[in-house]
Order: structure tokens, then sequence, then C-alpha cells
């Protein structure tokens, strides 16, 4: 016989005081769920494959069921969030609001993290030939956000924390936005003060990418899909991030 976790419903043994998979400590959480105090389920012994298919199961449905239903917090942490919300909006429509020959977005602090793990891209993704190479620089900025929210939602069940990381994956669809939009002007500067125009035919990443697909006269229109994409999934960061403290405000008042 084992205990099952009240929240994620996973297998352990019945010592432990914190879960094996979603780690909430056992006596914290039972603080805010006093009624599932008594109600301590536990999974009779069942043939190996079938219980592992079971926890697999529970474990996929309590996670989705966590990106809507967040836990209850203690006032002081709403608060936080929920200003931590009006930034990332004020922010976010800011950015929104600009042109994409402003390249406002590219002059933001933002940008200036984001960069590292475009550089970072081009020298993972260099033993794939020089076309993947270039593009393993968009590929970096806009994989690292996409891991840390996959990683947030997945392994720590923390879905508000998730919401924001999305929205930093949406603000990286505008920051390469200006770049693609750049392709054939290469008036932006570039690494070690080089310009499109005059740094040798690869440099400029969108300029070889676009060039070698012969998609060079549609930088524009490229670089407004990246765009409109990227105000896309920045608003429906907002409305998952409101959603969640939404449903935390009204359990908190239950």
């Amino acid at each position: 016989m084992l205990n099952k976790c009240p929240k994620c419903e996973h297998s352990q043994s019945r010592d432990n005081i914190s879960c094996e998979s979603c780690e909430i400590v056992f006596e914290k959480y039972y603080k805010y769920h006093s009624e599932q105090t008594n109600q301590i389920r536990y999974q009779p012994d069942q043939d190996t494959d079938s219980q592992d298919l079971i926890f697999e199961v529970d474990s996929l449905y309590s996670q989705i069921k966590q990106i809507i239903l967040p836990e209850p917090s203690e006032r002081p942490f709403f608060i936080g969030r929920a200003l931590l919300l009006l930034v990332f909006v004020v922010w976010g429509v800011r950015l929104m609001s600009t042109s994409i020959a402003s390249n406002a977005v590219g002059e933001s602090f933002l940008h200036m993290i984001n960069l590292p793990f475009h550089e970072a891209g081009h020298v993972i993704f260099s033993p794939f030939g020089s076309f993947i190479q270039s593009l393993g620089g968009t590929l970096g900025q806009i994989l690292m956000p996409s891991i840390c929210t996959v990683v947030l939602l997945i392994r720590h069940n923390d879905a508000f924390g998730a919401s924001i990381t999305f929205w930093w994956v949406a603000e990286n669809f505008l920051d390469i936005a200006p770049y693609i939009n750049d392709a054939r002007a290469g008036i932006l500067p570039l690494i070690g003060g080089n310009f499109g125009h005059t740094a040798p035919y690869g440099f400029h990443d969108w300029e070889y990418l676009l060039t070698e697909t012969g998609l060079i006269n549609y930088d524009h229109q490229i670089a407004s899909l990246s765009f409109f994409s990227g105000s896309v999934l920045m608003i429906l960061s907002y409305i998952w991030t409101a959603t969640l403290l939404y449903r935390e405000y009204q359990l908190s008042n239950t």
C-alpha cells in the first residue's frame, strides 16, 4: 500500500514529508486544504505496467489542472503577483505599440538579456551546417524562455511563473522582428560594430537566411508576421496570468 499525494496523486512512501513528484510539503498543503487531511487515498497493489500508466495519467491530469486551478497563496504574495502582472502589461503594451522600424524592442534592456542566448544558439547549432547555424541564433533566444516555461509548468507546477516566462517567449518574437526587417537595408548595428551592408555575406543572419531561401524581398512581411505573432502570444500570456490570479482570488475567498 502506498501513500498518494493529495495534490498530484503520485504514489510514494507513507513516511515522506514532501511529495517526490510535485515537491509540495504535506503539512503546508493541508494547512490550506484541511478538508483533505483525513482523505489520504491509497493505491492498492496492481501489476507494474498498469500502475505506471495510472500514475502517468494522474500526473498529466494534475499538471493540466494546475494551469487553470492554482493554489491559494497568502495575501502579500497575491498582491505582489498582481502588481507584477500590471508591470508586464504596461511594459508589453509599450513594446507592442512601437513600430518595427523604430527598433524600440531592440533598444530595451531585455534585448541585452536575449543576446547571449542568441549567440549561444549559433554555437549550439553550428554542427548542423551554415544555414542552421545562422538560424540557431534566433532559435536560441526563443528556445531559452520556452524551456523555462516548460520546466516551471511541468517540473515545478508553477503556472504563474510559467505564464511570465511565456511572456518572455512572446517578447523574443517582437525582438527578432527588427532584425528580420533589416535584412535588405543592413543598417542596424551588429556585434563587433559591423553593419549588415558592410559586413561579409553571412554575418547578418537574416540577410543570409532570406537570400538563401529566395525570400529576401519579403523581409518586411516576415518581420511583420513575427511581430504580430509576438503580440498575439503576449496577449495570451496576459489572459493566462490574469485567469490564474482570478482563480487564486476565488480560492482564497472560499
